[in-house]
């Protein structure tokens, strides 16, 4: 029989939770016993037993397993969360993280700083690096932090998820995104929910229903517990914005420095559909920026010195790999997976530019190494079907998606019309969620709440995967925040990028707490130039 607290105070949930599983600190091994596993409590107190946990545990911190490919002295570790933070006794699941320590002495120590990098679904194991290779950006911060990644619940090193066998997924070439008729949309529509099935399958529906964003919250709150952090340093970055907001706004008390690098729009009708038909307007407006760069640029790319003589190149392309997939596996669909990278980031320009013009001068095999799949790499294939597959589950479970095709098809067709770079790629993948296995949640409120310092918000004007709007919702909701903007720029993520006037308030928020008395605009960064022969 399922035992539910009554809701009281939460000290004396906490004491009729541990009252109720008195046989857990008696079992081997210190698990709960089969009594104590099903006790169920509210979330909110879920997470304060869990922290109470972890901090009691701490991390038994060890040199990192080799095959994770993290160099020393960083070291590694393992968290242990609840599944259900309603159940904070019954199932759990080891997060891993990792930790670089402060370089300066233990007098300059102020705690450790907790990295997010986005997705649903990145890997934040590579964070600690940048102290490491001595990055010069975060020199003066490293005196200060130990440097913290994890890996997410799902992600990695942490009970990763599965949607699909990892060499189907990467199989190559896929159908063209952009249907041709009601045939090609209803096949997409059949792979999508063929794709949702596989998660519940291969994932199972209790460890699925619980990927949501308010529990990787929660179990960031418990990572700060194990660390023995009194309060949270927190830097996110695209998705972990959002995750970061989440975290704001349910434990306010326990934020000490917080950073959000281009934004999720972190309005509750926003959660996740708009959001993702937003993307689409503004992914073709930095697709168009990269397109008159490569036209100012055409005396070394040789692709149009205009953006519509670039465009109809692009086309034309498209058209040819369509038709005849470049060596047999480079469509249109593996084609945008490669050149998307130059909306996301203008330090992928050249780059992109430099594939595309060597494969027009006759060099097929550089647009193939860049865009085809290798089935040789199966420790890699594995690593972005299970990156797919969490971002698939957090933002299907995280919020209601429609249901009715029609709203797909409308919505899809018409800004397909304005907006042809990603828009129906971009359906395609989030397809899943309208035939999700498991219920949808409700997203957080996010707001402000009492004790919650200044919350310090870096966003580009022209980002395309996090447009500049998000940033000005989450600062309308974020009292006493303060917002950096960097104009006439696009690239997502920007704190890690060489902006004198960005870095100098980052490092300052994070050394002494202190923000601007107003919102700041900051110039570009440097524009890229061409690499050079």
């Amino acid at each position: 029989m399922r035992r539910t607290i009554v809701l009281v105070s939460t000290g004396a949930l906490i004491a009729g939770a541990i009252a109720a599983a008195p046989a857990a600190t008696a079992q081997s091994h210190d698990q709960p016993s089969r009594s104590a596993r099903s006790v169920t409590v509210p979330e909110s107190v879920g997470v304060v037993i869990a922290a109470a946990n972890a901090a009691r545990k701490g991390i038994d911190w060890a040199a990192c397993p080799a095959s994770w490919n993290i160099p020393s002295p960083i070291t590694c570790g393992y968290v242990t969360v609840p599944v259900d933070y309603g159940k904070p006794f019954g199932a759990t699941v080891k997060l891993a993280v990792d930790r670089a320590g402060n370089t300066g002495t233990p007098a300059e120590r102020q705690g450790a700083l907790i990295y997010n990098p986005g997705g649903p679904g990145g890997s934040g194991l590579r964070f600690p690096v940048r102290v490491t290779t001595s990055s010069a950006l975060w020199v003066k911060t490293a005196k200060a932090y130990d440097f913290v990644g994890f890996d997410p619940r799902g992600v990695g090193h942490s009970a990763p998820i599965s949607c699909e066998d990892p060499q189907e997924y990467v199989k190559a070439p896929k159908a063209d995104p952009v249907p041709d008729s009601e045939a090609d949309k209803l096949a997409q529509r059949k792979l999508a929910a063929e794709y949702a099935d596989g998660c519940l399958e291969r994932t199972g529906a209790r460890t699925l229903s619980q990927m949501t964003t308010q529990n990787t919250a929660r179990d960031l709150d418990v990572i700060r517990a194990a660390l023995h952090e009194k309060k949270l340093n927190y830097l996110g970055v695209s998705y972990g914005t959002y995750l970061g907001a989440v975290y704001a706004t349910l434990f306010p008390t326990h934020v000490r420095r917080l950073i959000v690098d281009s934004v999720v729009n972190p309005a509750q009708g926003q959660i996740w559909y708009r959001n993702n038909l937003d993307q689409d307007v503004a992914f073709q407006g930095r697709w168009d920026d990269w397109e008159a760069w490569v036209a100012t640029y055409d005396s070394v790319y040789h692709l149009g010195d205009t953006p519509a003589k670039v465009e109809q190149k692009w086309l034309a392309l498209r058209a040819g790999a369509k038709s005849h997939p470049i060596g047999g596996v480079v469509g249109p669909n593996e084609l945008l997976g490669f050149f998307q990278n130059a909306p996301y980031y203008d330090s992928t320009w050249a780059t992109v530019a430099g594939v595309w013009s060597r494969y027009e001068a006759g060099d097929t095999q550089a647009l193939l190494d860049a865009a085809a799949p290798d089935l040789s790499d199966t420790a890699g294939n594995i690593s972005a079907e299970n990156s797919n597959a969490v971002y698939t589950a957090v933002e299907c479970t995280d919020a209601k998606w429609p249901t009715n095709w029609r709203t797909w098809d409308r919505d899809n067709t018409a800004l397909h019309a304005k907006y042809p770079f990603l828009t129906w790629e971009n359906a395609w993948l989030n397809l899943p969620c309208a035939t999700w296995g498991v219920k949808q949640q409700r997203p957080v409120d996010v707001r402000s709440h009492h004790g919650l310092p200044a919350v310090l918000i870096v966003q580009s004007t022209r980002d395309a995967a996090t447009p500049y709007t998000g940033a000005l919702e989450l600062h309308r909701r974020l009292a006493g925040s303060r917002l950096i903007t960097e104009k006439d720029a696009g690239s997502h993520g920007v704190t890690n990028l060489v902006n004198p006037c960005i870095n100098s308030r980052v490092e300052s928020y994070l050394l002494t707490g202190t923000v601007d008395a107003h919102d700041v605009v900051c110039g570009p960064h440097a524009a890229p130039v061409p690499a050079a022969s």
